[in-house]
């Protein structure tokens, strides 16, 4: 249940940190049709670092959500770092 949770605040804090910048629409979720929403209606260039960053985030969020249900292994464990590094450079890149 830790690695649910951990995951859960994983995502919370990536929507919290892109959202506190004040766009013209937050980004709602990590679902990669929303976040093509969030990068359209910005006009944010989806090449730039804090897309890629994002869809990044999301695209290792959602393979660690589809294996929360079996036992934790060291490439769950290795996920969940490279969610908090990213995590961390998108923050970087929004100057937090």
């Amino acid at each position: 249940m830790r690695e649910f949770n951990n995951r859960i605040d994983a995502q919370r804090e990536i929507l919290n940190l892109v959202n506190n910048k004040g766009w013209g629409e937050e980004l709602f979720g990590l679902s990669s049709g929303a976040i093509d929403r969030w990068v359209r209606v910005n006009g944010i260039d989806r090449s730039s670092d804090l897309s890629r960053l994002v869809y990044e985030s999301a695209s290792k969020l959602f393979f660690l959500a589809n294996k929360s249900q079996e036992q934790v292994t060291d490439e769950y464990r290795l996920l969940s770092n490279e969610v908090y590094d990213l995590t961390q450079h998108i923050a970087r890149v929004l100057g937090k």
